[in-house]
Order: structure tokens, then sequence, then C-alpha cells
């Protein structure tokens, strides 16, 4: 369910805008690739089809997830190690960089990578060397690097918890994928596709929704996106018995936030900020404005001013200020 048949369902113009994006850096010789999206969205999805529709699909796609690896252990998944490098290192590994050479290696959540790691990471993409750790000789490969991120990576380079050369190395090109909410009618047809496939996954000939959960589907905000939509119906597929999805069938949680819906920005901003720290919060919500512009537009100054009705000069102006320069 999670690869949705390794493309991305929908009708947007949004998306219709990433898989020409995808068509186009697949056929690029670019070695990086930035790839933004909330949880669900389908960031794997989308590094897997650069991969497959590149001259490098003959070649591994290799899947790292940064978050579910120790740091501890991370240089040595990546770029393997020698015998004897460390206590326990009893034969030589071959890292997962070396495993990739000549596909593609994709870096999911890169800014849960620890700051060391992140400057080896930076060299390796400036030289395409690396060395196992333990050994003395370079080894040289020729990876595409695709990195992926639920969060503005522009604010965590502020925090101080990502490098800023490493952002501004992988930001080359930058793909958005938007999130169910924006897709329109997208849900319905994402809906259509997945009970088709679940139908033949289960035996089933469930039909399709009543009108009350087509509605419900439109308001409901889908926190968890794509995702979120396909365990949904799974598990009504697993739960239910009727021939057709009814209201009565959907999770509490999610007719709890239609009736209470949670303001548009709860999970970042408090409820009820100090009213003492006015300017550091306005700097702060103004450093988010603009982020998620230069998010939505791949990086390009001008293209984030335009989406925040401001000049060029205006925008640098303003980053200038705030720090974000």
């Amino acid at each position: 369910m999670a690869s949705y048949a390794g493309e991305l369902v929908g009708e947007h113009p949004d998306l219709d805008r990433v898989r020409r994006l995808i068509e186009r850096v697949a056929r690029s010789p670019t070695r990086t690739v930035l790839v933004y999206g909330e949880t669900g969205t389908g960031k794997g999805l989308v590094a897997r089809m650069v991969h497959e529709q590149s001259a490098r699909a003959a070649h591994d796609f290799v899947d790292v997830n940064c978050a579910a690896i120790p740091s501890s252990l991370m240089e040595s998944e990546l770029f393997g190690h020698e015998r004897g490098a460390f206590t326990g290192a009893q034969a030589k590994k071959l890292g997962l960089v070396e495993t990739a050479n000549g596909g593609t290696i994709f870096l999911d959540e890169i800014r849960e990578m620890d700051l060391t790691l992140q400057a080896k990471l930076l060299s390796l993409l400036d030289t395409q060397r690396f060395r196992r750790v333990g050994a003395v000789k370079p080894i040289d490969v020729d990876v595409r690097f695709i990195a992926a991120t639920n969060r503005i990576l522009l604010g965590e380079v502020k925090e101080g918890r990502f490098r800023e050369d490493l952002y501004y190395r992988l930001q080359v090109v930058a793909i958005n994928i938007p999130p169910l909410r924006e897709r329109g009618d997208d849900v319905l047809v994402l809906t259509d596709y997945f009970i088709r496939k679940l139908n033949g996954r289960y035996g089933r000939a469930i039909r399709g929704i009543e009108p009350a959960v087509r509605d419900v589907f439109r308001a409901y905000r889908w926190p968890g996106n794509v995702r979120e939509l396909a365990h949904l119906l799974e598990r009504i597929f697993v739960l239910e018995d009727e021939d057709e999805i009814l209201v009565r069938h959907l999770p509490a949680r999610v007719m709890r936030e239609l009736q209470n819906p949670a303001p548009p920005h709860a999970a970042t901003v408090s409820a009820d900020p100090p009213l003492g720290d006015f300017r550091e919060l306005t700097a702060e919500y103004q450093r988010r404005l603009i982020g998620r512009a230069l998010q939505d537009a791949g990086g390009s100054h001008g293209r984030a001013a335009d989406l925040l009705g401001l000049t060029r000069h205006a925008l640098r102006h303003q980053m200038q200020k705030l720090g974000l320069l």
C-alpha cells in the first residue's frame, strides 16, 4: 500500500508539477536532490521514481532512514568499516554508500543526522570519495544522493542543528510534495485507487464510499496524509463486512477533529504565547513564512518573493534582518 504501485496518484495541478520535475531531475546528471514533504506524503516514493526514471535504474536504490539508525552506528552503516576498526569489527563490512555505487541512496529524515557525520557527508558529496571506518585508502563512487525532510531545513540551520554548507549543497534541486489537504478532490481519487487495490488483496467487492463519507474526506485535514488514508481504508476492509464504506466505519478521531477542528498552526505555534516575547515570536513567525515560501519555490529567492508579495530586494533585506542570510 505504501508504494502506491510506484506512481503518484492524483489529478491536482501541483502534483502534475511534481511529476514533471521528477522526470526532469531523473534525466539530469545532478547528484543531489532534496525532497520536502509532510509525513505520509510519499517522499520515499518520489525518491524511487527519480531513480527508476534515470539512467541509474539498473543499479541499486538504497533506502536509509536516518532517524532509525543510532548516531553511533550511522557512520559504519553508511561508509562501512575495516576489520579491527573498533571493538566488535571482526570482519570488513561494505557500507550502504558503496552498495549504492552507480545508483541512488535515499537519506530519509536527513535532519536527524548528527553534525559530525554531516561534515563527512558534505565531503563525500563534493568529492564522490570516502573512506571506510579504519581505512587509509579512499574509495571512489558514483552515487546520486536524494535527501528528504518533513521540516524546513533553514530553521534547523538557524538553530545550529544542520550545517548551512550541507543545506546549500543538497538544495541544488528541491522537490516539494503538497500535503493531501491542499490537493482538493485528490483524496477521492486516491480513495477509489486504494479501494481497487484492497479489493484485489482481500478478495472483496466493496463498490465505494457513501456520499456522506465523501464530504467527511473532503473536510478532514489528513495530518498523516496519503499514508493515513491508505491505512484507514485497510482498517475498514479488515474490520467491516458491508459492500460500501459508511460514515459509521470511520475512526472516532476523524469525526472528533471535524467537530473540533485544530487551528492551522496548532502544531507549531503556542496557543498562549508569552506576551513579553512579542518581537521574537513575530520574528520567528516571519522566519517560518519565508522558509515555507523558499521551500515551495524550490529555493528560488525570486519565486519566494512573488509568493510573499515582496520584491526580491525586500525579501533579501528581511532575510538578513532575521539572520537567514
